[in-house]
């Protein structure tokens, strides 16, 4: 299946890049947007035929990316209404990993990841809640960037949970996924102090709860203190209990409060297991949130 809910032509797209002002710090580098973020001219779907809209101006991380030199190649396949975390969950077909033929994408921004992963794209725009950006990154072997909450805007992006949303950067190397954030970014004053050396790591034990073999083995093989960097490692259980509370608990609610009504009144029209997890989040009381 393709990666790409609308595309524009590729030929014109090259030939729109390489006229780009080369002194852009993303000149002509082909962008692929996720289909619940604006791009002006082209329909929004959120994944859900029945659901489009036509933006009349593009997302500010999509305007901030064209200043910087980027050109939009299109608009890209997801897991509908950003819920799910496998590129199945679409009327358009699921998604599988360019990495592992056979096996799923991961999502819920699978369409952006593969797009990149092909060479289809060189940056992309995701969107990630729980994981919505870094799974398929990790699934399609490229580089998946989750900026902190806030630092890239969310106007023009059809929320999931509008309290947790982040947009999201793909590429297929961490140079240009930072370059594309910075480009993306708020204006506000740099707090960097220089090189990152102290890494925060996942405790072995909780790697080997949650993985397979083979990833256990790879995790154990890596050898972060022999790069220079100081280790630490941190309980990541309250984190996890928190995470959980995003599909388990009351904070879903907010799927419901974006995209609930449209759910309810269409429930022919959106994925069978998509619909019923937004609408059982309409049972849940303001008490209970």
């Amino acid at each position: 299946m393709t990666a790409w809910i609308t595309r524009r032509d590729p030929d014109g797209v090259a030939a729109e890049a390489a006229a780009v002002d080369p002194a852009l710090p993303l000149a002509g580098l082909r962008l692929a947007v996720k289909d619940n973020i604006d791009v002006a001219g082209m329909a929004t779907t959120a994944g859900c035929p029945a659901y489009a809209y036509g933006p009349k101006v593009s997302a500010a991380v999509v305007t901030r990316l064209e200043a910087a030199g980027a050109v939009v190649a299109g608009k890209t396949a997801l897991d509908q209404f950003a819920t799910g975390l496998v590129g199945t969950r679409s009327p358009h077909g699921a998604l599988e990993s360019p990495l592992a033929p056979g096996s799923v994408s991961g999502g819920s921004s699978s369409g952006s990841a593969v797009a990149v992963a092909t060479g289809e794209a060189d940056i992309a725009l995701g969107t990630d809640t729980a994981g919505s950006g870094r799974v398929p990154a990790a699934f399609c072997g490229i580089v998946g960037l989750k900026p902190t909450k806030g630092w890239l805007p969310t106007t023009g992006v059809v929320p999931a949970c509008r309290s947790f949303d982040c947009v999201s950067v793909f590429a297929r190397d961490v140079a240009t996924a930072a370059l594309a954030v910075e480009a993306a970014a708020d204006p506000r004053p740099s707090k960097a102090g220089g090189p990152v050396r102290r890494l925060g790591v996942p405790q072995t034990a909780v790697v080997e709860r949650g993985c397979d073999e083979d990833p256990i083995a790879a995790w154990g093989a890596l050898d972060l203190a022999g790069l220079g960097y100081e280790v630490v490692e941190v309980d990541l259980d309250a984190y996890l209990a928190a995470g959980d509370l995003l599909y388990g608990g009351a904070l879903v609610a907010e799927r419901h409060a974006a995209v609930g009504a449209f759910v309810d009144a269409h429930p022919e029209e959106v994925d069978p297991v998509v619909g019923p997890l937004i609408a059982a989040a309409g049972t849940l009381s303001a008490s209970a949130y």
